[in-house]
């Protein structure tokens, strides 16, 4: 089915970079989840009428909720579609999340109403009446979702879209809501205890906890994130595949929708080749990670003593003392400047984000310490910093 709707609804619907074949993937997704929600809407609202339930209602209109979420995605995805513009020159992508953070605040709200609802109900309990008809409803309702779950994930996997997969999360959360409400409707017809109430309390927690999920996930990319390891490895990998390029850090990447991304880098060169050769390299890597990667990428160079035996041997040295104090440590940016009684090595050290402020004070006289017991002579000048990388939890 969903293969079905994809190639009838989406014009080349392959080429998943196009910015307007990802709108009519969005459109798709919304008017499907609009009309799929009012149905369930329609149809849980009238079986909680039936059967006096509140977390059978609370169900229904958090299905109400969704088909307004599923109208808010639409009008994000359109809106994120739009070209960059002079008021705009990055694009119009983080609309998207906006309007996954609306999505998410509807939720939380429909979540709170029937917290208050439940709560209610539980003061004030009334008797269930059994229907096997709609039973049956609800049950052809956990069957609509589960697939319309499985159908947002698999668009929003498929276009890296926060939106679908938000609506996919909210999907598969209504599944296990609607099965407790079953539940608590089933118990009540075998055992006469009304546990109503208390179920729709659960459930409204469920909603509730859902659309914290979905804020927490959109307001990562609106404040800043990390990169991710995979995409760190592969802008590194591309930049260091070019001849003329020794290595390279500092890698930062600037999120501006899920179809558009800004990158700076530091490119570690050679210091005895001619400036403009290794400018002619950078600008055809710049270019070729627009065209393959689609990233505007801008590159840093860095000048690097490769045929310095002295500089590479202190090097390797001052990187084996670093892993002594703690395996995570990185350097680079390494330099000598000599004297007559001293020697200044600078370098720059990236350092876990788990280092508190007094971790680094004394991470500061760790190095000091190791690199002096080298050579007396040695001074450091290091700067300490911390990665853009996501680390492991």
């Amino acid at each position: 089915m969903t293969e079905l709707l994809v190639r009838k609804f989406v014009k080349n619907y392959q080429n998943t970079d196009d910015s307007r074949v990802r709108t009519d993937y969005g459109v798709l997704t919304s008017v499907v989840g609009i009309l799929c929600n009012v149905l369930l809407f329609a149809g849980k609202l009238a079986v909680g009428m039936v059967m006096r339930s509140v977390s059978v209602m609370a169900d229904a209109f958090n299905n109400l909720s969704d088909a307004a979420s599923s109208v808010i995605g639409f009008v994000g995805v359109k809106m994120a579609g739009k070209p960059a513009d002079r008021e705009h020159p990055f694009g119009h992508g983080r609309i998207e999340y906006i309007a996954a953070l609306v999505v998410a605040f509807l939720v939380i709200q429909v979540g709170l109403t029937f917290f208050k609802s439940s709560l209610d109900k539980i003061r004030h309990p009334e008797d269930l009446s059994f229907d096997l008809v709609s039973m049956l409803i609800l049950t052809a309702s956990v069957a609509v979702k589960l697939w319309l779950g499985r159908f947002n994930k698999a668009l929003g996997k498929r276009i890296n879209s926060s939106v679908m997969q938000a609506a996919a999360a909210d999907a598969l959360g209504d599944v296990v809501t609607t099965l407790a409400t079953m539940g608590s409707i089933l118990f009540f017809h075998f055992t006469q205890i009304n546990i109503d109430g208390f179920v729709g309390l659960l459930v409204s927690l469920v909603v509730m906890w859902a659309g914290i999920g979905i804020a927490r996930d959109t307001l990562e990319p609106l404040i800043g994130q990390p990169v991710d390891p995979k995409l760190y490895r592969e802008i590194s990998e591309f930049v260091e595949s070019y001849d003329g390029i020794l290595g390279s850090h500092d890698l930062i990447v600037h999120n501006y929708g899920p179809t558009r991304s800004l990158a700076s880098i530091h490119a570690e060169v050679p210091n005895d080749v001619d400036i403009e050769t290794s400018h002619e390299i950078i600008d055809r890597i710049e270019r070729d990670a627009a065209r393959k990667l689609g990233i505007f990428l801008v590159i840093h160079m860095d000048p690097v003593a490769v045929r310095d035996e002295r500089v590479t041997e202190l090097k390797e040295q001052v990187t084996a003392e670093l892993k002594k104090i703690d395996e995570r440590l990185s350097l680079h940016d390494f330099r000598i400047v000599d004297g007559e009684q001293q020697i200044n090595l600078i370098f720059d050290v990236v350092v876990p984000h788990s280092y508190s402020d007094k971790d680094m004070t004394q991470l500061h006289l760790d190095i000091v310490e190791k690199v002096s017991g080298l050579d007396p002579r040695y001074q450091c000048v290091v700067t300490l910093e911390n990665g853009y990388i996501a680390e492991d939890s």
